[in-house]
């Protein structure tokens, strides 16, 4: 059976719950953990560190820009090494990472979840 984990930022706890419950909720009988993570910037490198234990990766949070470049920076960053470690190490590693301009935009895409959970589903089907 696949084991898959999903590394959350809880930084807003609302928006990610909504994230965890829409990425659960589809996942069927597959095995899964859930690791809770301060913020989107540590969600690469607890997947790094637990790369060799899972055969896929859900990856769950949301930046919201605020008045500094600081919201430009953790969005790239992070994106950019989660499909690093996906292409790296060959594993799928579903992003459902939401990156929004106000928390109202950010509760109307909890939906995300479930996309990046039927995203790792079909790549590992291949």
């Amino acid at each position: 059976m696949k084991k898959i984990l999903i590394v959350i930022a809880d930084y807003y706890e609302d928006i990610s719950s909504a994230l965890l419950k829409s990425a659960t909720n589809n996942l069927g009988s597959l095995s899964f953990k859930i690791i809770k993570v301060p913020g989107v910037f540590e969600i690469p490198v607890t997947i790094s560190k637990n790369i060799n234990k899972y055969d896929a990766f859900i990856a769950l949070g949301c930046v919201i820009k605020g008045e500094t470049p600081h919201f430009d920076f953790i969005s790239n960053a992070s994106t950019n090494a989660i499909m690093k470690l996906s292409i790296d190490n060959k594993k799928p590693i579903g992003n459902g990472l939401i990156t929004c301009l106000n928390k109202k935009q950010a509760k109307a895409r909890g939906k995300k979840g479930k996309e990046a959970a039927k995203a790792v589903i079909s790549v590992l089907s291949q």
